[in-house]
């Protein structure tokens, strides 16, 4: 059973802007498996949500949905009030995706990498050019833009993935386990960057993970489990209606009772 979570806040006015992501009632499955039951889950623009669950918990199923990767078999996802199967490219267009595997051209430059992708979203040499310097800038890696992405860390192929998906400007980053298999200061690193564009440019951010040490009490928090969303809401409120004494507890006491995905419906 889903906990839930109370949020005190005004009422908007009629003309807010929609949110970032909304997901209403989406169940998939694969043949006779259900990957996902009946998840809902809305992130209001600016905001940083975790979404929090064990390998097989749906994560990567939800982003590939999200990203039309998979077409939607039951629900509705929309972006920023488009929806992803009626409007495809307007929703897209406000996207930005860093996946779990690596998606780097590892023969081409950083630069190459960067400048191929905005071709992709029709932006002119000139001015991808532009962008891509700037980005590479605030990820602080402006000495590497000639040097083939096979030449980089972990870390910093992670980096330029982040800057790669910013290249178009999206509203929206999804992030799927972003920080797998890297060192504990490149970790914090690209959790602090992805951060800081939230409060510091609106971006909007949906960060996957398994890890219950990059949710911070200030975070929204997503529990997913099974395919199932157990709780969503600002992290401090997941943790006391779990009667938890941190998230790690709450997440804990959450999924301890959910031992298997639902069964698809005959």
């Amino acid at each position: 059973m889903m906990v839930a979570v109370e949020h005190h806040a005004e009422a908007l006015p009629e003309a807010a802007s929609p949110p970032a992501l909304a997901i209403d009632g989406v169940s998939h499955s694969y043949g006779p498996r259900r990957a996902l039951a009946d998840v809902s889950l809305s992130i209001p623009p600016a905001t940083f949500v975790v979404l929090l669950g064990l390998n097989g918990a749906g994560k990567s199923t939800l982003f590939s949905l999200i990203t039309r990767l998979f077409a939607t078999q039951h629900g509705q996802i929309r972006v920023f009030g488009h929806d992803i199967a009626r409007a495809p490219g307007a929703a897209l267009r406000r996207l930005g995706v860093v996946f779990q595997l690596r998606t780097l051209d590892l023969d081409l430059s950083v630069m190459q990498n960067l400048t191929y992708h905005a071709a992709l979203h029709g932006i002119g040499r000139r001015s991808a050019r532009q962008r891509a310097e700037d980005l590479l800038a605030r990820v602080e890696l402006s000495d590497r833009a000639d040097d083939k992405a096979r030449k980089l860390s972990g870390g910093q192929m992670r980096r330029v993935e982040i800057a790669r998906a910013l290249m178009h400007r999206p509203r929206l980053l999804l992030l799927d386990e972003p920080t797998v298999g890297l060192d504990i200061r490149a970790r914090a690193d690209i959790l602090s960057y992805v951060r800081n564009l939230v409060a510091e440019e609106g971006v909007s951010v949906l960060w996957a993970t398994h890890l219950i040490d990059e949710v911070s009490e200030a975070d929204t928090v997503a529990v997913l489990h099974h395919g199932r969303l157990l709780a969503h809401g600002p992290a401090r409120d997941v943790i006391a209606a779990a009667g938890a004494r941190d998230i790690g507890s709450a997440f804990a006491r959450l999924t301890e009772k959910v031992t298997g995905p639902p069964e698809k419906p005959a």
